[in-house]
């Protein structure tokens, strides 16, 4: 295969299949598109669970982003080690983690770490634990605009919350947390109304509480989806996660922003084993299988239809499977990156249509250290 596309590796033959391909020249522009974004590099606090990689946030620190979210204890100790500055676990302490995360403080003092919290009943749990422990916890409060997945409505009782918050000794209240990936048009004016929309009560929330000369430090709002939304804002922090990698999926569903796809997926034919009937080594293991089919856009495969999937294969319709032999290695863009990255224990760099590196997943599994 001549290499004439960006995607392509000039010599697989040493290379497993399926393998995920990451294209760092690629990676660094989507950096850099998400650094022009915004007004002030300080604003932006990129979320890791996409690539769960200690090159990827370096990249990012290089460029000057110090601030990033996470959303395991593994990530937020892969950060620590790669030197972030502020470290946002962007979860509810719940179990055995509000001593992992107590231990993350201890370990890595020259990090800032914060969390999230929501409920009366987690709050007083750290607090005491902060006290015990002779810390100050800092925390912000999640509040919920319409995902229903954890947060608190901006109402009477998040008022009282972050009062509460506000009071209680060896806490630091950060401001608020927003997300708000439930909110996915394709059109930007719609999703720009729909995220404005949501927004708004955030906004009053804040008011309300400066009538009662409390002070909302901070807001950290959105994900990917919203980010071209929320960096128009003054003051608020940003935290896209998708846009380092990309994906099949938000390049059709947000064709207006200007993020490059930065991870392939390398699979071959294993079979033919009916007439214009394909089988890939890209099962359920090995590609995020939630989405309905097609679960990958082929790059070089025109003409296809994914027709079914299990654990180590995928089956795919051509129209005249004779231009296609047995070990023929095929190029795809995952519908969605984020756990297809975590199914891999080594990402296979790029460059120059050769593979010159491996970056670990180091936070893939649950821990690293603590």
């Amino acid at each position: 295969m001549s290499h004439t596309n960006w995607y392509e590796v000039l010599d697989t033959s040493n290379l497993i299949s399926p393998s995920l391909l990451v294209y760092p020249h690629r990676i660094e522009k989507n950096i850099e598109q998400m650094i022009a974004m915004v007004d002030d590099v300080d604003l932006l606090q990129p979320h890791i669970k996409t690539h769960k990689t200690a090159e990827i946030v370096q990249m990012q620190l290089r460029y000057g982003i110090k601030k990033f979210k996470c959303a395991t204890i593994a990530e937020a100790e892969l950060l620590a080690l790669s030197g972030a500055t502020e470290i946002l676990y962007a979860m509810p302490l719940v179990g055995t983690n509000i001593a992992r995360f107590v231990k993350l403080i201890k370990t890595y003092p020259n990090a800032a770490f914060s969390t999230l919290v929501d409920n009366n009943t987690s709050l007083r749990q750290i607090a005491a634990v902060a006290a015990e422990e002779n810390i100050i916890i800092s925390l912000w409060m999640d509040i919920n605009v319409g995902m229903h997945r954890t947060g608190i409505s901006p109402n009477d009782k998040a008022i009282s919350l972050f009062c509460e918050i506000e009071n209680l000794p060896n806490i630091e209240a950060k401001g608020f947390h927003v997300y708000d990936g439930h909110i996915h048009h394709t059109d930007f004016d719609r999703q720009k109304h729909a995220v404005d929309t949501a927004f708004a009560s955030v906004v009053k929330l804040k008011e309300q509480l400066e009538q009662q000369e409390i002070t909302v430090k901070n807001i950290i709002a959105g994900g990917s989806p919203s980010f071209p939304v929320h960096v128009q804002r003054k003051n608020v922090r940003v935290a896209p996660g998708t846009t380092l990698l990309w994906d099949a999926q938000y390049e059709d569903f947000f064709s207006y922003m200007q993020f490059q796809t930065a991870a392939v997926l390398l699979t071959r034919i294993i079979s033919k084993p009916a007439p214009n009937t394909l089988c890939f080594d890209l099962g359920h293991k090995s590609i995020a299988p939630e989405m309905n089919f097609p679960r990958v856009r082929f790059l070089n495969l025109p003409d296809s239809e994914q027709i079914s999937q299990s654990e180590e294969h995928l089956v795919v319709k051509v129209k005249d499977d004779t231009l296609y032999q047995v070990g023929d290695c095929f190029y795809a863009i995952p519908r969605h990156i984020c756990p297809t990255v975590a199914k891999y224990e080594t990402l296979k760099v790029v460059e120059n249509g050769k593979v010159t590196a491996e970056w670990e997943v180091a936070a893939r599994n649950q821990q690293i250290n603590i």
